[in-house]
């Protein structure tokens, strides 16, 4: 596909969408659940090697409730948790190399999605390109 300006082609624009249902939360459930466990990614690499309670500090959720949900992603292969060289008492955490690839890649937009942006004419994508825009910039 081509790019008329900007990143306005139909994939960009319907990756561009996804990844903001995602961070304004979405409207499923697992729409929501997905945008956590990127937020518990991007936490994890931000401190890393992270301990739980900067991780939770970080998203602003209780220890016990960020603890379950790392226990998901290390299970998922997605977090390394080892015992921390400094203080054997604290565990360090860590993203994984599939961790950071699934961090780094760009949320999936659904494929009839982008079907049906690709059939919108021209000044229709320059428009939905520039209230993406406009939506990006809402204050989280």
């Amino acid at each position: 596909m081509s790019t008329l300006w900007g990143s306005s082609s139909p994939v960009a624009l319907a990756a561009r969408f996804a990844r903001l249902v995602e961070q304004l939360g979405g409207d499923t459930a697992a729409a929501k659940a997905v945008g956590q466990q990127r937020e518990l990614l991007g936490a994890v690499m931000d401190k890393e090697p992270a301990t739980l309670n900067q991780v939770a500090a970080r998203v602003k959720r209780g220890a016990p409730a960020v603890s379950r949900a790392i226990d998901a992603l290390v299970r998922a292969g997605l977090v390394d948790r080892q015992p921390d060289s400094a203080n054997r008492r604290r565990l360090a955490l860590r993203l994984t190399e599939a961790g950071r690839q699934h961090l780094s890649s760009p949320p999936l937009a659904d494929a009839s999605l982008e079907g049906r942006i690709g059939k919108l004419a021209h000044s229709e994508l320059r428009a939905l390109e520039r209230g993406i825009e406009i939506l990006e910039r809402l204050p989280r």
